[in-house]
């Protein structure tokens, strides 16, 4: 798809929240949890565990970056919306649904408007947080909407197509909500502390945090069962 069509489609009339999910077939739940690489459903091969996968080259790659971002967060917050804990108020329940929802959305918008260049959906292993307790889930929500954020804010410089950028800037402010709104459920007034907004006397005050998609995927890939690599994306 190219950027006049993405930018038609981010910007085409807004559809309540059910239409969109009956007409994408979007719940985390019915998703088909394989990592496809970018075959055709009928195509799909069989992946093994010491096979690489790139995401792509160029703007098509940064995209499928994007998206296996958002299948990352999405995966998450189905996890705990199906199973919270049991400390967790209902308010914040609440705030993680909708935020489920959030995640869910800019998922399929990648899918769709990658078409067959698109990646494969994937399997992601949480085991390494403690999804048990409220504290447990907001800590592993603050790593993941973290990394986001700084994965946008790496990855915005290195598309070509200025059209493409502002796009995802869209995507990466609402992340950046997420991201606050996080950290100050974990700890309050902690929404623009120093390891994500930089304070420190030098001339990058008041910057989030980037980081490259090396940098994200490191941490991606502790998640997979599978290494994807950055090989191939711009840099």
């Amino acid at each position: 798809m190219n950027s006049t069509s993405f930018t038609r489609l981010f910007s085409a009339r807004p559809v309540r929240r059910r239409t969109f999910f009956r007409v994408a077939g979007a719940t985390a739940a019915s998703s088909a949890l394989v990592f496809a690489g970018c075959a055709k459903d009928d195509e799909t091969p069989e992946v093994t565990p010491e096979q690489a996968f790139t995401l792509g080259t160029g703007d098509t790659g940064l995209l499928n970056y994007a998206y296996l971002l958002e299948q990352l967060e999405a995966a998450f917050y189905d996890k705990v919306v199906a199973a919270p804990p049991a400390d967790m108020p209902a308010t914040e329940l609440a705030y993680f649904t909708d935020m489920r929802d959030h995640e869910v959305i800019h998922r399929e918008f990648f899918k769709f408007a990658l078409g067959t260049s698109a990646i494969g959906t994937a399997t992601f292993n949480f085991s390494s947080f403690t999804l048990t307790t409220r504290a447990g889930v907001l800590t592993a929500a603050q790593t993941l909407e973290d990394l986001g954020v700084a994965a946008y804010n790496g990855a915005g410089k290195l598309f070509a197509d200025p059209v493409y950028l502002g796009l995802a800037g869209k995507i990466a402010s609402v992340e950046a909500r997420h991201a606050a709104l996080v950290r100050d459920l974990l700890l309050p007034n902690s929404f623009a502390a120093a390891e994500v907004v930089a304070n420190t006397g030098g001339e990058f005050d008041g910057l989030d945090a980037a980081k490259t998609p090396v940098q994200v995927l490191a941490v991606v890939n502790t998640f997979l069962n599978i290494t994807i690599s950055a090989a191939s994306l711009p840099s």
